[in-house]
């Protein structure tokens, strides 16, 4: 993946498009004065909800302590390489546990299940209406098919996946952000959350 480059950027109208769209949005503020937005949307949706993002918990092991997965891969958009929690779209006629599931085995290897999951959340709302679930899902090592796992991502994903101790989750991203990897805010808030609650 560090081979990967950009080659070009130029102008894309709608109906080249494959994945989003434009929009203007004109709309009234509570002044009741008359305003454009501009925005983008998914045009992929299935439903009310876009795509699935997975906080795993791997159970701790004799030498291992709970650890939590994230993914590394080239995201064009920014020119670099990303640290996310493992996540994708949801599919027509599947649920967000369902996705979640599925996606946490394509793009990592392991089985998981489902202990909860968010109310919809919004990615970027000054952007675009894409939204999200988090999935929060346990993973148990201690089962066989926990055990040599092997990844299954879709054609044209390439994805590193690492193991980090939770306790050191935030401290390993602001150390990779200063070095090597741009790194999802959602994924850096949650991790940062994680660390004043272990301070309060």
């Amino acid at each position: 993946m560090s081979k990967a480059k950009i080659l070009n950027v130029t102008n894309m109208n709608n109906n080249e498009s494959k994945w989003i769209a434009l929009d203007k949005i004109e709309y009234q503020d509570p002044s009741g004065k008359n305003r454009i937005w501009e925005m983008c949307h998914r045009t992929s949706r299935k439903g009310d909800c876009d795509a699935v993002c997975i906080y795993t918990i791997l159970s701790a092991t004799k030498d291992k302590p709970r650890e939590t997965l994230l993914v590394s891969q080239f995201r064009p958009p920014v020119g670099k390489l990303t640290f996310e929690f493992p996540a994708g779209l949801i599919d027509e006629n599947e649920t967000a546990e369902q996705a979640a599931v599925r996606e946490l085995k394509e793009e990592t290897g392991y089985h998981g299940v489902v202990r909860e999951i968010s109310p919809i959340i919004f990615s970027d709302p000054g952007l675009t209406n894409a939204n999200m679930k988090l999935v929060v899902m346990d993973v148990d090592r201690s089962l066989k098919i926990n055990q040599n796992v092997v990844a299954v991502p879709d054609e044209g994903e390439f994805i590193d996946v690492f193991h980090i101790p939770i306790d050191d989750l935030y401290s390993f991203l602001i150390e990779k952000e200063k070095t090597t990897h741009a790194v999802d805010s959602r994924l850096l808030h949650f991790a940062y959350g994680l660390c004043v609650a272990s301070k309060i």
